[in-house]
C-alpha cells in the first residue's frame, strides 16, 4: 500500500487506505528517526483515522506499505501538483547532497505509480548495473593461511608457535586478487537491503541481475558496512555517485537520513524542508562564486547579540548567538547576508511591505547590525512558472543598509538555477 500526501496533510488508514497495522509500523518507522521527539509527533501523528504529516518530506517506508511526502504546493490539478513537486523534491536533493539523477528519473518521475524512493532505488540500480556490466572491480588483498606449500612470505612467527607440531604446514602471508572489497560489500548491501522496498517490478529486475553479479562478494550487514575502508581516488572517481547514493539510502549520512528499527524491511528518507532549500541554494552559490574571490559559509558567523555594558567602548556578545542561513564573504569581511524561508511570499503588488513577515524583518536588521552588513537578502522559493529575482528592495530607516527580497524557482534545471542565483547575487552584492 502507499500513498502520497502533501507536507502538513494527512493520510487515510482502516478501510480505504492503510490498515491499522500498517499505520502503527509507520508511525513506529516515525519514532526511530533521529530528528523525533519523544513520540515521534513532530514527524508523523496518528488520529486513528488519518496519519498527519509535520515539518518533513521524504518517504517512510515499512513492510507492505510506504508514505510519501512532499512538499506543500499552490491548489491546482492534483496528478500535475504530484508530478511537479516530486520533480523539485527530487531536484533540491539532488543539488543539496550533490547527488547526479540522471535523464532515466524523469522518466519515472512523469508515472503517478511511483514514488520518490522508487526514483532513488531506479537511479542507484541503473547506474550500478552500467558500472558492473564494464566488469566487477579487483583489488589486492592481504591474506594469511597455513598452506602445504609456500605461497607469498613465511610468517616466521607464527610457523614456530601454533606451527610448530605441523611440519607440514607452512605460516604464509600473501597477497591475492579479489572482488570481495569494502566498496563491493557496500554495494551489494545496498542492493539487498533495497530489494524489499522496490514495488517497481522492473526495477526489481535489474535489482535481481545486480544481486546475481555481486554473488562473489561477501554479505555484510548494513551497520557493520566498512565505509571508511571504500576510499575513492583517480583510479575509481567513476563509483563516486554510486557510492552518495548508497550513503543517502543506507546509511545515516544526513540530517534526518537513517535505517530504522525494520532493518533490511524498512527505510526512512526524510528531510526538514527548510533546511533542504537552504542546502540547495548553498550547494548552487558554490558552484556560481568558485571562480570568485567570495566565500559562501553556512549556518556561520556566530556573533552574539548581547553582552555585559561597556560604558562607551564597543560591547562584547556574550548572549544569544546568532547563525544566519549564508553568509558570503570577502577577505574576511561580510558582503551579504541570505536568509532562506521555505514559504511563499505576497506577489500582491498592492500590498507595500511585499508579503514579508515582520518577524524575518526584524531578523535581518539584527543581522545587518551584528556583522556590519549592508547587503541583506530574504530568499523565497517561486510559484513555479512564475516570476524569479529580485522582487522588492527596501532601504532600512536611518541607514545605508538594503534588504532585498528574492524568489528562486527550484522546479528549473540546475544550470538555470545557476542563472538565476547568479543574477540575483549580482543586483544584491556590490562588485
Amino acid at each position: 500500500m502507499h500513498q502520497t500526501i502533501f507536507e502538513w496533510g494527512k493520510a487515510s488508514f482502516r478501510s480505504d487506505g492503510f490498515s491499522v497495522q500498517q499505520a502503527d509500523r509507520l508511525l513506529a518507522a516515525a519514532r526511530a528517526h533521529p530528528l523525533a521527539d519523544k513520540n515521534g509527533s513532530n514527524i508523523l501523528s496518528d488520529s486513528r483515522r488519518f496519519l498527519h504529516a509535520k515539518q518533513m518530506v521524504g518517504v517512510i517506508a515499512a513492510p507492505g506499505c510506504s508514505l510519501e511526502i512532499l512538499p506543500k504546493v499552490d491548489p491546482g490539478d492534483p496528478d500535475e501538483a504530484k508530478f511537479t513537486v516530486r520533480r523539485r523534491l527530487g531536484g533540491l536533493l539532488a543539488l543539496a547532497l550533490d547527488i547526479d539523477l540522471r535523464a532515466g528519473s524523469s522518466a519515472a518521475m512523469a508515472h503517478d505509480e511511483d514514488s520518490l524512493l522508487e526514483i532513488f532505488i531506479r537511479n542507484f540500480a541503473d547506474q550500478l548495473l552500467t558500472l558492473l556490466r564494464a566488469g566487477l572491480p579487483h583489488a589486492y588483498a592481504s591474506r594469511a593461511d597455513d598452506l602445504q606449500a609456500l605461497r607469498g612470505r613465511l610468517d616466521v612467527l607464527r610457523q614456530f608457535t601454533f606451527n610448530a607440531v605441523r611440519p607440514d604446514r607452512l605460516a604464509c602471508r600473501y597477497d591475492t586478487l579479489t572482488h570481495d572489497t569494502p566498496l563491493m560489500q557496500i554495494m551489494k548491501a545496498t542492493v539487498v537491503f533495497l530489494i524489499p522496498l522496490s514495488r517497481s517490478a522492473s526495477t526489481q529486475r535489474i535489482l535481481s541481475e545486480l544481486r546475481w553479479r555481486l554473488a562473489p562478494v561477501s554479505d555484510v550487514l548494513p551497520a557493520r558496512l566498512p565505509w571508511a575502508r571504500a576510499v575513492l581516488d583517480r583510479t575509481n572517481s567513476r563509483w563516486t555517485n554510486a557510492v552518495s547514493l548508497a550513503r543517502l539510502l543506507i546509511k545515516r549520512d544526513w540530517q534526518g537520513t537513517r535505517p530504522d528499527t525494520y532493518g533490511a524491511q524498512g527505510l526512512t528518507l526524510l528531510f526538514p524542508m527548510h533546511t533542504l532549500f537552504e542546502a540547495a541554494v548553498a550547494a548552487v552559490l558554490r558552484r556560481v562564486l568558485a571562480t570568485s574571490t567570495i566565500e559562501v559559509v553556512v549556518q556561520g558567523g556566530l556573533r552574539y547579540c548581547l553582552g555585559e555594558p561597556s560604558d562607551g567602548a564597543q560591547c562584547k556578545g556574550e548572549w544569544f548567538q546568532t547563525k544566519p542561513d549564508i553568509l558570503l564573504r570577502r577577505g574576511g569581511k561580510v558582503l551579504a547576508v541570505i536568509d532562506t524561508k521555505w514559504k511563499r511570499l505576497g506577489s500582491d503588488p498592492l500590498v507595500k511591505k511585499g508579503g514579508v513577515a515582520q518577524s524575518d524583518v526584524y531578523q535581518m536588521m539584527a543581522y545587518a547590525r551584528i556583522y556590519a552588513c549592508e547587503r541583506l537578502l530574504l530568499l523565497y522559493p517561486a510559484v513555479p512558472g512564475g516570476a524569479s529575482g529580485v522582487m522588492r528592495t527596501f532601504g532600512i530607516h536611518s541607514g545605508t543598509e538594503s534588504l532585498s527580497l528574492g524568489c528562486l524557482d527550484v522546479s528549473r534545471h540546475a544550470d538555470d538555477l545557476r542563472s538565476q542565483l547568479r543574477d540575483l547575487i549580482r543586483r544584491v552584492v556590490p562588485e
